[in-house]
Formats: C-alpha cells, sequence, structure tokens
C-alpha cells in the first residue's frame, strides 16, 4: 500500500511519517483543484516527492450542494520514491456533506476527517442525499473528526477586509489549506506570494485569502485541539539531484511534440477541437510560436484532423488530438492518412466511454480502437506512455516514427495522466539525438511512391519544382501514385502498408524487465498510466518473497520483438487494465497466451492492494 505510515514521535510533539494521502474535496465552486495545486507547490518546495490526482465531476456545473458536483484533489507524498496518488486516505478535508457522501469511503479507518460543519446544514443534507446529520448518526464511526464551522470561520478572519458575504466565502478553500499547512508543517509564504501576483489588481481580494490562510494556520496553532488530532512531518525525499519542476501529462505532451518536431527539423501544425479531457493540449501548444508551432482550433474533429493532414502534405509534421469520441469521427480522416502515407500524429486521451460517457473521468477505452478500428487495409503504429512526465517522452518517440516511416502514429494517454502532476527532472535537449527530415527536391527518377529501407516513400513539399504528383485516398499504383484498380496492384499495397508498420518492431528497444527477474511463476503486464500501482504492488509485493516481475508496454502496435519469448519465460501473465481487456485480446492473438484479465471500469486508476490481492489469488490458486 502507498499512503501514511508514522515512523516516530518527535520532541516537537509532531509525528514523522514515511508517507501521506490527502484530499480536499468540496463542491466544483469552492476552488478544491486551486486549493490542491498550492499545497502540492508548497509540498514539492518541501522537498518531499509526490503524485497528485484531480478528480473533476462530469458536469460543467452541477447543483450546488450535489454528489455529481464534488471537486477534489488528492496527493501522495513522502520521504521515499511515490509512485501513485495513493490508496487510502489518511486526511479528507471535506467542505460539505456531499464531499462526505462521496468521498468518506476511500480514508482509512482511523483516518482524519475535517469538516465544515457551516455547510452541515439539513438543506444540505438532503441535496446530499443523507436522511440525517451523518457526524451525528454513526456514519462516520472509525474515524477521527474534526468538526470546525470554517465558514463563520472564514468570515471573521475576512472581516476588516470589506468584502461581501458571497466574496468573504470565496477564501474558505484558503482557510482550509491553511489548517492543513499547520498539521504537515507547510510553508505558507509561496502561497501567499502566488495570491499576491494573481489578484494584483484586487489588492483586497489577495489580502483576504491571505488573511484567511493564516487564520486557519493559526486555529490550528491555538486551538485546544483533541488529543487524538496530531501533527504530522515528512522528511525530504532521497531524490535524483538536478533541476525539477511540476508538471501534468498535458504540459509533459505539448513539450514533447515540441521538442519532437524540433529534433526533426520541421515546423508543426496542431490542429484541435475542444473536448474534455484532450483541451489542455492545445492550450499548452499555444503559446509556443516560437518554437515554428502553428496551432488551430478548428470547427469540429473532422475539419481538425483533415487540416493536420494538409498541413503534413505541405511539409510541416501535422498534429491532432482528441478522446474517444473525436477519434472515431477522425476515423476516415486517419484512413485517409494511411493512403496517401504522411506523417501524422494523433493523441488520443482516453475517457470513460462509450461515446460520451464519464467525461471527466479516466479509462483505458480505446487501444482496439487504436489498434484495429480502421478499415482493414489501413495500419498505423500505436505508442503509449504510462505518466505525466513520461508523456514527454513518448511524444517524441511517436514524432520519430511517424516522420521515418511516413505513417499516422497513435499516441495514447489518458484523463489521469493529462490531469496528474508529478516532479519532473527537466531534461537536457543535448541528449536527444536528431531524426532531421529529408525533403526530396531531386526530380530525377521521381516516383511519389518509391520507397526507401524502411518502406518509406519520399516527402515532398508542394510546390517543389519538377516533383508534381497526385495524391489521395483511392488506391493507387505502386511506385507513380496514379489512380489503380489492378487487382495484384492493390495486394501489393496492402503488403507493404502492414510490413512498413510490422517492420518498425526492428527499429524499437526490445521489450525490458521494469521490476524483477526475466522469468519467474507470475508477470503483470500493464500498459499506460497502470504503471504506478503495477510498479509499487510488485515493489511490496517481492519485499514479501512473492516471485513476480513488472513489464510495461510503451509500443503498443507493433509490439517489442521480443516481447513473445519474455512473456513465454513465465508460468503466468497477469494483465490490469482499466477497460473490459482489450491489450489481453491482442496478447492472447499474437502470442496464444492465456493471459489473466484484471479490468477495471469505474473511472477510477487502479489502487496498489488491487494488484497485491490479484497477484496472490493468482500465484495462490
Amino acid at each position: 500500500m502507498e499512503g501514511g505510515t508514522a515512523a516516530a514521535q518527535l520532541d516537537t510533539g509532531r509525528q514523522e511519517m514515511d508517507s501521506a494521502v490527502v484530499r480536499f474535496a468540496g463542491d466544483s465552486g469552492d476552488g478544491m483543484q486551486l486549493t490542491g495545486s498550492q499545497f502540492t507547490q508548497a509540498t514539492a518546495l518541501a522537498g518531499n516527492d509526490l503524485a497528485t490526482f484531480p478528480d473533476f465531476p462530469a458536469e460543467i456545473r452541477a447543483p450546488v450542494g450535489t454528489t455529481f458536483g464534488v471537486s477534489a484533489f488528492q496527493i501522495n507524498f513522502g520521504a521515499r520514491q511515490i509512485r501513485t496518488s495513493g490508496d487510502e486516505l489518511d486526511v479528507l478535508i471535506a467542505m460539505n456533506p456531499a464531499a462526505l457522501k462521496v468521498n468518506l469511503e476511500d480514508v482509512r479507518k482511523g483516518g482524519l476527517v475535517i469538516v465544515d460543519t457551516g455547510s452541515f446544514t439539513d438543506k444540505n443534507f438532503r441535496k446530499a442525499g443523507y436522511e440525517s446529520d451523518p457526524l451525528e448518526d454513526g456514519s462516520v464511526d472509525g474515524f477521527r473528526v474534526l468538526k470546525i464551522d470554517m465558514s463563520r470561520l472564514t468570515m471573521e478572519s475576512v472581516k476588516e477586509f470589506g468584502l461581501s458575504q458571497k466574496e468573504g466565502l470565496r477564501s474558505k478553500n484558503m482557510w482550509a489549506l491553511g489548517l492543513v499547512y499547520w498539521l504537515f508543517d507547510r510553508d505558507t509564504e509561496v502561497t501567499a506570494n502566488w495570491l499576491k501576483g494573481k489578484f494584483a489588481k484586487r489588492p483586497d481580494i489577495a489580502n483576504a485569502n491571505i488573511g484567511a490562510m493564516m487564520a486557519g494556520h493559526a486555529f490550528g496553532e491555538t486551538a485546544e485541539m483533541p488529543e487524538e488530532i496530531t501533527t504530522h512531518v515528512i522528511p525530504p525525499a532521497n531524490i535524483k539531484p538536478g533541476l525539477y519542476r511540476a508538471v501534468t501529462g498535458s504540459d509533459a505532451m505539448a513539450w514533447g511534440l515540441c521538442a519532437g518536431s524540433q529534433l526533426a527539423g520541421t515546423e508543426m501544425l496542431f490542429a484541435g477541437y475542444p473536448i474534455t479531457p484532450a483541451s489542455a493540449l492545445l492550450h499548452a501548444l499555444a503559446p509556443l510560436k516560437d518554437f515554428n508551432i502553428t496551432t488551430f482550433q478548428a470547427e469540429d474533429e473532422i475539419a481538425a484532423v483533415c487540416a493536420a493532414i494538409g498541413g503534413s502534405y505541405a511539409g510541416a509534421l501535422g498534429i491532432t488530438s482528441s478522446s474517444g469520441p473525436g477519434i472515431a469521427l477522425k476515423g476516415e480522416a486517419i484512413g485517409l492518412a494511411v493512403a496517401v502515407e504522411l506523417p501524422l500524429i494523433i493523441v488520443n486521451s482516453q475517457r470513460g466511454g462509450p461515446s460520451t460517457g464519464l467525461p471527466t473521468k479516466t479509462e483505458q477505452s480505446d487501444l482496439y480502437q487504436a489498434v484495429y478500428g480502421r478499415n482493414g487495409d489501413t495500419p498505423l503504429a500505436v505508442v503509449s506512455c504510462s505518466g505525466p512526465g513520461d508523456a514527454f517522452h513518448a511524444a517524441i518517440e511517436a514524432c520519430r516514427i511517424a516522420t521515418k516511416y511516413m505513417t499516422p502514429v497513435m499516441l495514447l494517454t489518458d484523463g489521469y495522466i493529462n490531469n496528474a502532476s508529478e516532479p519532473w527532472l527537466i531534461p537536457d535537449m543535448a541528449d536527444f539525438e536528431p531524426f532531421p527530415v529529408t525533403y526530396r527536391t531531386d526530380p530525377e527518377n521521381f516516383q511519389p511512391f518509391s520507397r526507401d529501407e524502411f518502406l518509406a516513400r519520399p516527402w515532398v513539399k508542394p510546390g517543389t519544382p519538377g516533383l508534381m504528383h497526385r495524391i489521395g485516398g483511392i488506391e493507387k499504383d505502386y511506385t507513380s501514385g496514379n489512380i489503380s484498380y489492378d487487382a495484384m496492384n492493390h495486394q501489393r499495397m496492402t503488403d507493404v502498408r502492414r510490413d512498413k508498420i510490422l517492420n518498425i518492431a526492428n527499429d524499437i528497444p526490445e521489450q525490458a524487465v521494469e521490476l524483477g527477474n526475466d522469468s519467474g511463476k507470475l508477470a503483470v503486464l500493464g500498459w499506460g498510466s497502470t504503471y504506478g500501482p503495477i510498479n509499487r504492488a510488485v515493489a511490496n509485493l517481492r519485499e514479501d518473497g512473492v516471485d513476480v516481475s513488472h513489464i510495461h508496454l510503451r509500443h503498443i502496435w507493433p509490439l517489442p520483438r521480443n516481447l513473445g519469448d519474455l512473456l513465454g519465460q513465465y508460468d503466468q501473465v497477469l494483465i490490469p487494465e482499466m477497460n473490459d481487456g482489450q491489450l489481453i485480446t491482442v496478447i492472447r492473438s499474437e502470442y496464444l497466451i492465456d493471459a489473466i484479465p484484471l479490468n477495471k471500469v469505474t473511472g477510477k486508476p487502479f489502487k496498489i492492494n488491487e494488484i497485491e490481492n490479484a497477484v496472490h489469488g493468482a500465484i495462490d490458486n
């Protein structure tokens, strides 16, 4: 399990812990994401390793006080390497009854629950679906509960700034943050400075928020707390020296695509259409115009992918982005990109399905769509990232494959990776090997679909003298590109499009074992954002003497050339996926391995103990 573990009682009265899991939860208008982000910043500056999990409501603005309007931000931080946002909560801050109802089941027994009693009214009980006061009817038995009228105390702390009640109560999240800063010995200065900058034009608002935060901190210092309410200290983590910054998956993906286009020596055209949770990628790329990046918000999903293909036709690296529903709409145009053999990157930020599904919840719902989801003669490469920081490296790899093999690449991420954050060691770009593209300029013996040793056709910018050629989606002659209805030519073109993709397996690393031995009783095979819980679970199990290993895929299609032989070295293979079983279909089909599925489609990441229990179930039986 990854969560709080008491290590020692210090002379200061604070309890030293190895790690802790804290969740801020309230109405979507209570500023929980902002509060969590500020706590994350302060924790990073304290030297702890960390991982976060923002959990947004699915509706844009659900009715205030309802369970489907609850917004939450979870952070796991510690003095050791943190791989997940944590299994069970050590501390829950619930700003209203709905937040308590939605999140209480995730608190460990004996964990601390801090509630704003000012919002615990009969009206809010009904909105949350409670028949009576949950603080009095036994609902919170087994937990340490700290009842504070934060609403009243917040208004008292901002009285001097002359704010209305509505404006004053907006500082309640800062009051709660101040209390938690006291609880975990965090420095309030970083948030105070941020507030001054954020509200530079409204110093009264800035000062009110700072005053509320300091009042919450002072309350912790001066109030006579129950004996069971203890404060904590978590020492800095022993992490690799270097320059770090907190990064979300969306930011790292944007920077990786930027770096990839720079390493390829091309301009970039990014064309997208707003959709949750993919929209943040457009927001992150838009300011990067100095890197020869053009961003374009199209009128719909189909227009976006067609514009990206047009960018590649003109000699730029075309990139588009969406989530499952939008990827489905882009399907025909992606087939066109395969037919005309142009580089194209399709970033797929997976979310709960089907169709509109659960737009703010995470799921690994689109592996079938990525590998199989087009006509039979339109194969493409599929690459996956495993965490926020890894999105940078996966994006560079997608750029390399797309430009070297003149093919579309589906780049898989998901809602959890996009929104989660972690400390990221800023890389030195001098460590990355460039892969500059070559545009065909020589008209001698030019054939638009002649191929190099990688079966890639030449990339020609329109208007290059002597290199005019026809391009389109109808089947074309193997070399000239002219429309062809010849049966054997179609067979040949279908074969070469397939072989070009399959041969990429010779140009990617052989599959390595992330943790454990390269043979044994059981391997846990994962992909995408299951990396953290799998890796921590396998580490825990190996400490207990269990013969288990962790293997994680970056290249989903084609699969690494040694993967079948590697998996064959284990008695059993367990495949955890946040879907109903998609990678397991591919593995069974390619290698005839009867792997064990572990599937979850709750919109939440795997817990470490879920992986551990599944491993024990497989080995013990």
